[in-house]
């Protein structure tokens, strides 16, 4: 576009642990019959595609530049002030993507789309507006969602209560990184400031509704999702990928917060149990990092307990009931109030987790040109969340020796049978390209994302 100003985006290069997290969402179960659903699966409708009037000046990226470290050279620098974006010229992406999207590594059903960030052409569409499972790139469904509805600012709120004479009330928030030591602290010096040092403990889990337990089980990758639990209810000192889960996250929760009473002088009474916090008198509060960071860390991990606990947060926000289907209606919901093309898209789950989800590729890059809009500051902690190829979170480990690395920010799925590749990267030209890959049918899970890992690559690989 003549006379507007080229995106670019600013992303730095930290240090980073030596082995990326577990990509989220990966299970063994239940693929064949889900494969072959989806490869039947034809084109049986159209998204359409919309592009800036003649004129409109583009949008910019807000500012996500950090400190790059000293051994990387600088990545996708933001084009100059006042540098006019390069004219549209014919790029054969067909020709050097269409190869690409045929590797045997794929699977038998492959869809993908680029979009031009900029002028909001689409540059490639390879059954583009087809659905099929999109696995955790959901998870950029859910992020907009959440910071739309909710805002970056917002925080998730456990509180203690008073309830009668030496009964208290833990009552859940839907904070799934909930740490108790600074609430018993708060909450046992508020006790004995009444003079009290013996309760009775109960705990509510009223904030959230429907089912706890996500389709897939009880799994390492998701506790049972409910309004309360520590440390997402794993039962090791890990904070990412796959771990052991409480069967009852709450309970577990208030069995802990017990034992840090009793360390602090407060007889806890029995066993705690089930209880309803409504009309108590506050005692301490605990609150959550802002959703900002909740975000970030929920895109960078592929967190699902994050993910589903925002879902829900959602839920509530838009008066809906906060489960599962009430999330999935939440997240929908909000998408279309930002003019995200859905076309047939299904949601079921914040996660990903659930194969009965559909997103087109095309949605997901429509969703990521949304991201990358100036005039939405409140999404920008999805760009800082997004990992970088090469460097942090679930791509730490990949894209290595290519170059996509440095330069791609993405979001990954894996179920078993499904990869797919969602994100941000800039061409040779200096065009901010979003894009999302899809697959199903893979015959094995690191072959895949090393094909998908060259589909994007190829985005910002000059031409011959």
């Amino acid at each position: 576009m003549a006379g507007s100003a080229a995106i670019g985006l600013a992303v730095a290069v930290g240090a980073v642990a030596a082995a990326g997290p577990w990509d989220a969402g990966q299970r063994t179960a239940e693929r064949s019959a889900a494969a072959a659903r989806d490869r039947a699966r034809q084109p049986a409708y159209s998204i359409s595609i919309t592009t800036l009037p003649p004129g409109a000046v583009p949008p910019s990226l807000p500012n996500t530049t950090q400190s790059p470290a000293p051994t990387a050279a600088p990545v996708l620098l933001p084009v100059p002030e006042g540098t006019a974006a390069p004219a549209a010229k014919a790029d054969p992406l067909a020709a050097r993507l269409d190869p690409l999207m045929a590797a045997p590594a794929l699977g038998p059903v492959t869809t993908g789309a680029v979009i031009d960030v900029a002028s909001g052409q689409l540059l490639y569409g390879h059954r583009a507006d087809v659905t099929s499972t999109p696995a955790s790139t959901t998870k950029l469904a859910t992020a907009v969602a959440a910071l739309g509805t909710l805002g970056p600012d917002a925080r998730l709120t456990t509180t203690v209560v008073s309830t009668g004479a030496n009964r208290i009330v833990l009552v859940g928030g839907g904070d799934p990184t909930l740490e108790l030591t600074g609430l018993a602290d708060d909450t046992a010096a508020a006790l004995k400031a009444r003079g009290q040092r013996s309760v009775a403990l109960g705990y509510d889990t009223s904030y959230f509704a429907g089912p706890s337990l996500h389709p897939i089980g009880h799994n390492e990758n998701l506790s049972p999702v409910t309004a309360l639990m520590v440390d997402e209810g794993r039962l090791d000192k890990s904070t990412e990928g796959p771990a052991q889960r409480a069967f009852d996250p709450a309970s577990a929760a208030a069995e802990s917060f017990a034992e840090l009473l009793r360390a602090r002088g407060i007889t806890v009474a029995g066993t705690p149990g089930p209880a309803r916090g409504a009309g108590g008198s506050r005692l301490a509060v605990h609150q959550s990092a802002p959703l900002s960071e909740l975000v970030e860390r929920m895109l960078t991990y592929s967190d699902n307990d994050l993910a589903e606990a925002l879902a829900r947060q959602t839920a509530r926000a838009a008066g809906l009931p906060a489960g599962f289907s009430g999330g999935a209606q939440a997240i929908a919901g909000a998408l279309r109030k930002y003019g995200v093309p859905l076309g047939k898209a299904v949601f079921a789950d914040g996660s990903g987790l659930d194969h009965v989800d559909a997103l087109a590729p095309v949605t997901l890059a429509r969703l990521l040109a949304l991201i990358a809009d100036p005039r939405h500051p409140e999404l920008a902690p999805i760009l800082t969340g997004l990992p970088i190829a090469g460097f942090t979170g679930t791509l730490a480990t990949r894209f290595r020796g290519t170059p996509g690395a440095g330069v791609v920010r993405a979001k990954t799925g894996t179920l078993t049978g499904t990869n797919t590749e969602a994100g941000l990267t800039v061409s040779p030209t200096g065009r901010l390209l979003a894009f999302a890959f899809m697959t199903q049918g893979a015959p094995a899970p690191n072959p895949a994302q090393s094909a998908l890992d060259a589909l994007t690559s190829a985005l910002s690989t000059p031409s011959r």
